[in-house]
């Protein structure tokens, strides 16, 4: 069997360098391709040269239609707006799309399950196995544990992250809502500030932090009269996200059209 040929999105970028990284060190795929919007600097560059892994013989390019034509999956982590743009692609090239943007709105949501019956998408707000794991425990948890239990996700990140509560934030608190058999969107409360009154029972508070490097720190707290719970994961290296990400696009190889999770690609 050949080995997958894998494209990057904004691959100039933090994440799209670790992504180049991970897959050219990954058995059963190949840097195949990479992207950046028009006018970016990279355009024209080996990507092996930007990730520092030495010359690979692939440049990127600002024309991701000629690019998908020729590929099997697309590694991307950018911003909502380009992601849909990829989605429709993908789709037509019935291509594997391995996406790890977060900041989607509702309506955006609608877009990539439409592109999910032609094209498989493996979407998760963290790729980590870490991460992924603990969203399974948040859920079991929250389902053990009742209402005396005020439910808290306090995340931070480094001060140019540009969407909040991060995605996997809301990931963790849908898990929590899951468990307690709730709307998130319905109980959630994103801010506080002056006076607020009493918390309601049964809501699940977000926090959000910023500043530093800090690549990604997240803590759900299950507090009640008297004892508190706290279930933590903290990520120190951005390669978790991109080996999370390539292991998703090798299981999604020959996968069906549809709309996977990192739960599945982990079969939790």
């Amino acid at each position: 069997m050949s080995d997958m040929k894998l494209a990057i999105m904004g691959a100039a970028g933090r994440m799209g360098r670790e992504l180049i990284r991970a897959v050219h060190e990954t058995e059963g795929c190949v840097v195949a391709g990479g992207t950046e919007s028009p006018g970016s600097g990279a355009v024209g560059h080996d990507l092996g040269e930007l990730a520092g892994v030495g010359a690979l013989g692939v440049s990127v390019t600002d024309e991701p239609l000629e690019l998908f034509a020729r590929i099997d999956g697309i590694l991307d982590f950018t911003v909502p707006a380009a992601s849909l743009a990829f989605a429709e692609l993908a789709a037509q090239a019935r291509i594997v799309h391995v996406m790890g943007t977060t900041g989607f709105t509702s309506d955006d949501e609608k877009k990539i399950e439409a592109a999910a019956r032609h094209a498989a998408i493996v979407k998760a707000g963290n790729m980590s196995l870490g991460v992924n794991l603990l969203n399974a425990l948040i859920k079991k948890v929250a389902r053990a544990l009742d209402e005396d239990f005020d439910i808290e996700v306090l995340e931070m990140h480094h001060r140019d992250k540009v969407d909040a509560p991060s995605g996997t934030a809301l990931m963790l608190g849908e898990a929590a809502a899951e468990g307690r058999g709730i709307d998130l969107q319905a109980r959630s409360v994103r801010s506080r500030e002056g006076h607020t009154g009493a918390r309601k029972r049964g809501d699940i508070g977000f926090a959000t932090l910023r500043g530093g490097s800090v690549v990604g720190e997240h803590t759900v707290i299950f507090a009640a009269d008297g004892e508190r719970l706290e279930l933590t994961h903290k990520a120190a290296d951005r390669g978790i996200f991109s080996r999370g990400g390539v292991k998703a696009a090798l299981w999604a190889s020959g996968k069906p059209p549809g709309l996977y999770s990192m739960m599945d690609v982990l079969g939790i």
